[in-house]
């Protein structure tokens, strides 16, 4: 029993599947866990390392502005102009305009929306001359504290009265005249807070882990929502004054409401600043648990592979036999390629399903070359068909243009004889070129122009012709002399009938069909003509068009040759009213090479 195949499936799928899947499990669900944890520390440490490089660049910015507009020398005009009591009230108003035309200007060649103001204790503010600001909470600290950073505020004494409804944050320098040294006010520099706000919004890790800047006193600097991560926060800045005051950056781990966070932190020590990030540990290793499912499916996949194996081991008869009737569908159907990709499949070494195999193989092959060879021959003689009908065209046209040079010869007309000539010649270097038998349709319209040509040598004013060409029709190839037959029997039969031939040709595009319409003043067809001819075309076989006999020759010619060449594809609608003329139009696929 231990050898049958059974027992031999059994050990199989115990050594493929619990061995390696209990492996798996132990193994990797201990290593992915720590490898997981350090790299979602080091990416969220180095999303706000990237945030406090961008946040220091911003504030070292407005301390070079606050330098530089402080030692500016219209500032200096104004600070003097206002320490100065015998300073006329013109000078000190116009040395204020310097000062608000000097700040503005920065303001508009800044790209961060900086803007500036200047505050006196006796005038107020530059822009409004508003002495609200006395009561603000960042003048406070600014006063007591030395505070030179704001957190988010509303200022209105802006130039920008944009910049009044938005929250801003500012860095305070005191206003001192650099050559007595006196202090008059201060300097305000302003940049909105959604420039800092919008950039710390974006780092995000886990599902709920969010990044705020705060102050020593737990404040934020960019009145962001403090309400859901207050008391994470407020034990993580207590753990960080107590146990990690001497670093600058790190992350460390908190409990809260029975949840276990952590904490990254990067310390601004210029501002008194201090960027925190807080996550639930949990949501780490959420990562953890994909794997977990990765791995079940690992394992459910090798569990199909072993049934698969399994499969073939007790089925090692029935498989080829039923590849073997699959491609008996297949030739049934007269589908043979698909036939012999399947007969491999049904292969079996030496034994007498092999032998079987082996032999409608080659049946198999035998009767595909046979068929083919069929189609082969069927398809040189449908070329010939083609070939002569495209032959038939060319001693008729010849014969016709022949005529009209002996007639204006006859009456001697020699400048016309060598223009019809040269005419000629172009058309018959076109004609005898039979290595293709696809032009394209600006060819076939420019040799239809050569034609025209001689025939209105011919006809003079009594042959009125339009053309209408559609651009995008041009580079489209089509059969070659297909308009030349419609062009001739509609000039000829309009010249039976009223003596004057008014013949309009149309090329279009139109529902990726190339249109191509013929319209004369004609005698008009039949009815029953024109049955015999959408009959004929809706039989599908040219050797009746080819030889048939009577009227319409020219364009039973065109009609034969187009379903030769186009098959199935291949439209014709005929309009015709007898003694009122003829509207031909061709359908035609799209071919662009």
């Amino acid at each position: 029993m231990f050898y049958s195949l059974r027992s031999r499936l059994m050990l199989v799928f115990s050594i493929l599947l619990i061995v390696p899947y209990t492996t798996f499990i132990v193994v990797l669900s201990k290593e992915s866990s720590n490898l997981i944890q350090h790299s979602i520390e080091t990416s969220t440490a180095q999303s706000i390392d990237q945030f406090a490089s961008h946040v220091t660049t911003l504030l070292t910015q407005m301390e070079d502005i606050g330098t530089q507009v402080m030692s500016s020398r219209i500032t200096q005009d104004w600070v003097a102009a206002e320490l100065n009591p015998a300073q006329s009230i013109e000078e000190r108003v116009l040395t204020k305009q310097r000062l608000r035309e000097y700040f503005s200007s920065y303001a508009i060649n800044n790209s961060n929306n900086i803007t500036l103001s200047a505050f006196t204790e006796n005038t107020g503010g530059l822009w409004t001359q508003d002495r609200s600001y006395l009561l603000s909470e960042w003048y406070s600290q600014f006063k007591q504290n030395d505070g030179r950073w704001t957190t988010a505020h509303k200022d209105g004494d802006q130039s920008d009265e944009i910049m009044t409804r938005r929250e801003i944050n500012s860095f305070l320098l005191p206003l001192v005249h650099l050559q007595s040294l006196r202090e008059i006010g201060f300097v305000k520099i302003n940049y909105p807070t959604a420039v800092l706000r919008d950039a710390i919004e974006k780092i995000r890790f886990g599902e709920t882990g969010r990044v705020f800047l705060l102050t020593q006193d737990e404040t934020s600097v960019l009145n962001q929502s403090l309400a859901d991560n207050q008391a994470v926060l407020q034990a993580g800045l207590s753990q960080l004054a107590e146990q990690h005051s001497k670093e600058t950056s790190g992350v460390f781990s908190v409990k809260q409401s029975h949840l276990n966070y952590l904490i990254f932190y990067r310390k601004l020590p210029a501002q008194d600043w201090i960027i925190v990030g807080a996550v639930p540990e949990r949501e780490l290793y959420v990562k953890i648990d994909t794997i977990r499912q990765t791995m079940l499916f690992g394992s459910f996949i090798l569990l199909l592979i072993i049934i698969v194996v399994a499969f073939r081991l007790s089925h090692g008869i029935t498989k080829p036999l039923s590849a073997m009737a699959k491609a008996m569908k297949h030739v049934e159907r007269g589908e043979f390629a698909q036939a012999i990709l399947l007969v491999p499949h049904a292969r079996n070494g030496h034994s007498e399903i092999g032998y079987v195999t082996r032999i409608f193989e080659r049946m198999t092959n035998r009767l595909k070359y046979l068929i083919e060879t069929e189609f082969e021959t069927n398809l040189r003689r449908k070329n010939a068909e083609y070939k002569a009908l495209l032959l038939q065209i060319n001693p008729h046209f010849y014969n016709n243009t022949l005529e009209i040079i002996s007639g204006l010869a006859a009456t001697k007309r020699e400048d016309l004889v060598m223009d019809a000539t040269e005419a000629l010649g172009k058309m018959m270097r076109y004609s005898l070129s039979l290595n293709s038998d696809i032009v394209a349709v600006k060819e076939e319209l420019d040799y239809m122009r050569d034609y025209l040509f001689i025939l209105k040598l011919r006809y003079e004013d009594n042959l009125l012709v339009t053309m209408q060409e559609d651009p995008s029709a041009n580079k489209l190839r089509i059969a070659k002399f297909i308009l030349q037959p419609l062009i001739e029997n509609a000039v000829k039969y309009s010249l039976e009938k009223t003596g004057i031939s008014e013949v309009s040709l149309i090329t279009r595009v139109e529902e990726e069909k190339l249109i191509l319409m013929v319209k004369d003043n004609g005698i008009g067809m039949t009815k029953q003509l024109m049955e015999n001819l959408l009959s004929e075309l809706q039989g599908g076989e040219a050797v009746a068009i080819l030889s048939s006999e009577g009227e319409s020759i020219g364009l039973r010619n065109v009609l034969s040759r187009c379903r030769l060449m186009y098959g199935d594809q291949f439209q014709l609608d005929l309009e015709s009213k007898l003694g009122e003329g003829t509207i031909i139009t061709l359908r035609l696929p799209m071919v662009r090479g």
